[in-house]
């Protein structure tokens, strides 16, 4: 069973000179989960926090120059590296900011990719097949490197995958229409070579996925006949004089129309399912690409979407989200891939009402439907008038054309209870093309009919996750129009890809509304249970948070002294006492369900770019409401009981807050130093950005011990008590 959920566009696309056929260079992880670094095929280099789409850092070369690889992250180190112009090492951290003053290398030999994996130490792979650990490279440049191809051989394709805790690099050559594959391991040096089998068809291999099953490494290789192969390498083996020929097998044969396949790749999920892009839709029309996830073992179409636009062949796949450059845009759309059986792939496997408990089925009922399927032993004998009710439900059902021809002009509660039934007995893929025409008939009708209004209808459209702005834009103009604060957050919640203003035009319409309208509104339960934690544990703890404790009253004056310092001392990293404006309460200056409501906006998805002009249109008033909420937000997360009262509840993170509180005083700066109200607050602000910078100072003192300390390989020699000494430089 697999899922293609509601993706977003990450990031605009630009062509480059140097790759026509190409857009993006590569996507690779970043030093977070949640962060990717992305190359284009010009002349930059992004970070991008995929949460948020927002940019964390971007790097440029100078004109004439170009990128030759996709960059990496040693997630080691918190370096990126990057080859330009063939053979140009370039490393930098985040904190670089001019590019050309960073960390270079020149090589001695032309480079084809630079390879890394999490907590694992680069390699770089050379375009003469040669393959070095990245440290060894930098130690000595100029060093002499190898050709291991043969003449007229080209490299065609390199990957790596992680064997146990090792770093192996995998890549594929051509030379005159024969095919084969390197594998170069380090521990032991060692390098494998086995030839393709391409006998028996005249289609080449043109895109490849590597993964580690079991004791073995899985290669799979879509053809351009539509063929996917897969192909399991053993360790050892192949080191002789004798090269051998890699047996495959044949998993899939993919619909490719007319012609032959030239911009489609593929990336194995699981041992079960395979993602491909640029591969005609079985049951599509013509001109139009999908994303679509295959399940190898049972040769059947688990999930798709279209993706418009024209399709460069190329996919990447990072913590259960896929990327995939189309058209103008880099677009991420989340999958879910499940343990795969004949029942789920043919779409018949029913929920059971008890998790984990499997449901018996026979050939009968996967052939004939739910008619012949047997029941379990504890349900009893059928009796006729059960099956009676059954058959009557089936007839009952209903089709989305008869909803929505019922949508149009039945009444108001009937379009609820029509509505519901389909729900209840649609499946995901169906659900996933149909709720977009739902949700859009019901809004179209409320806007023509003043009278009509769906709440029930729309809110469940919502939570099936299979809604998203882009498919129906009117929605949440419509639920602020008639003032459905619920829905409005229900969209917040399972929308990725609100646009800005439609997210300033909610966060404008929240700050409006007293808090009296809100008294009849029903909020989500988690968002309300997370400000009423907030509230309930106002008295602050004793003992130390952050570096922070309590201070005494008498101490008080003297600890506001020393905040006025903009210095910041190079004293000992010791436990400090919280300064004044931290240890003070602050009342919450919103309602408990407005402040659900603002939470919602905190945790939307934004870009910075997009998000500041429409920013700019709050007035002063609600820019100072919002900016003390989230001045109290902070003070109430920074407590030492709230991460044991909150878990599990849906809140926003310190880091959102603190970049909320950059947005607006970014936008709104020059108001908010004329307006006499908010200068105790832009105080209390300021205070709150030294404490960091004077916080951040100390922990920069400890940075090199604790790098020292992540280093440090453990003693493989430990018996059940040892002490060991560290030495730090």
């Amino acid at each position: 069973m697999a899922a293609l959920y509601e993706g977003f566009t990450l990031c605009g696309l630009a062509s480059g000179q140097n790759f026509p056929e190409t857009c993006v260079q590569g996507v690779e992880c970043g030093n977070d989960s949640d962060h990717v670094v992305v190359t284009d095929s010009g002349r930059s280099v992004t970070v991008y926090k995929v949460s948020d789409q927002k940019p964390l850092g971007s790097w440029t070369v100078k004109q004439g120059q170009t990128l030759t690889c996709p960059a990496v992250c040693n997630t080691l180190t918190g370096e990126y590296v990057v080859v330009t112009d063939n053979k140009v090492i370039r490393v930098w951290k985040d904190e670089d900011i001019n590019f050309d003053k960073v960390f270079r290398a020149t090589v001695s030999a032309d480079i084809d990719r630079v390879h890394a994996a999490r907590d694992g130490d680069p390699a770089v792979l050379f375009s003469r097949g040669a393959v070095r650990p990245l440290d060894s490279v930098l130690a000595a440049p100029q060093q002499p490197v190898e050709d291991v191809l043969s003449e007229e051989e080209v490299i065609r394709w390199s990957g790596s995958v992680v064997e146990g805790k090792q770093l192996v690099v995998i890549f594929s050559t051509e030379q005159n229409g024969n095919h084969f594959l390197y594998l170069q391991r380090f521990n032991p040096n060692s390098t494998q070579k086995y030839r393709l089998d391409t006998e028996g068809t005249a289609h080449h291999p043109i895109s490849f996925s590597a993964s580690v099953q079991d004791n073995s490494i899985s290669l799979l290789y879509l053809c351009s006949d539509g063929s996917v192969f897969q192909s399991l390498v053993q360790r050892g083996g192949a080191l002789g004089e004798v090269l051998q020929t890699l047996p495959r097998s044949l998993l899939l044969s993919l619909p490719v129309g007319e012609g032959a396949l030239a911009s489609a790749a593929l990336l194995a999920l699981d041992q079960a399912h395979v993602a491909v892009v640029g591969v005609p839709h079985p049951s599509a029309g013509a001109g139009k690409d999908y994303l679509c996830i295959w399940n190898t073992n049972f040769q059947t179409l688990q999930a798709s979407k279209e993706m418009t636009g024209r399709i460069f062949g190329q996919i990447w796949g990072h913590t259960g989200k896929l990327y995939v450059p189309h058209g103008k845009s880099l677009t991420v759309v989340p999958y879910e891939v499940q343990r795969s059986s004949l029942a789920t792939a043919l779409g018949k496997l029913k929920q059971s009402g008890t998790e984990g408990a499997a449901p018996v089925l026979s050939w009968s009922s996967l052939l004939h439907g739910d008619e012949a399927q047997p029941q379990r032993a504890s349900r009893g004998v059928e009796t006729r008038k059960s099956k009676l009710s059954r058959k009557s439900q089936a007839g009952s059902s209903l089709t989305v054309d008869q909803v929505l021809e019922r949508i149009t002009a039945a009444p108001e509660d009937e379009v609820q209870t029509e509505v519901q039934v389909y729900l209840s007995s649609a499946v995901a893929p169906d659900l996933q093309l149909t709720a977009g025409r739902l949700a859009s008939q019901l809004v179209a009708r409320g806007q023509s009919e003043p009278g009509f209004y769906a709440h029930g209808a729309l809110a469940q459209l919502v939570r099936t996750r299979c809604l998203c702005h882009s498919v129906c834009p009117d929605l949440l103009m419509v639920a602020l129009e008639k003032k459905d604060y619920c829905l409005t957050q229900l969209c917040l919640q399972h929308f990725p890809d609100i646009p800005e203003a439609v997210t300033c035009a909610c966060l404008k319409a929240f700050l409006s509304v007293p808090d009296g309208d809100l008294e009849a509104v029903s909020v989500e339960l988690d968002s309300l249970s997370f400000m009423e934690s907030l509230l309930s544990g106002s008295g602050r703890e004793e003992g130390q948070q952050n570096g922070f404790s309590p201070v005494p009253p008498e101490e008080e004056g003297e600890r506001e002294e020393e905040e006025d310092s903009c210095d910041v001392h190079s004293a000992p990293c010791r436990p400090e006492k919280a300064p004044a404006w931290l240890a003070r309460e602050t009342p919450c200056p919103v309602g408990l369900k407005r402040a659900a409501l603002l939470n919602e906006v905190l945790q939307t998805a934004y870009s910075e770019n997009f998000l500041l002009p429409p920013l700019k249109d709050l007035s002063a008033q609600q820019v100072i409401l919002f900016l003390q909420y989230l001045h109290f937000l902070y003070l109430k997360c920074s407590q030492k009981n709230v991460g044991s009262q909150t878990s599990g509840l849906r809140s926003p993170t310190v880091t959102q807050i603190v970049d909320w509180v950059g947005l607006l005083l970014d936008a709104h700066f020059t108001v908010l130093v004329m307006a006499p109200d908010a200068k105790e607050l832009l105080s209390h602000l300021h205070k709150f950005v030294r404490s960091q910078v004077k916080l951040f100072s100390e922990l920069g003192k400890i940075q090199g011990s604790l790098q020292e300390l992540h280093r440090a390989k453990p003693s493989e020699d430990v018996g059940q008590y040892s002490i060991e000494l560290i030495e730090l430089f």
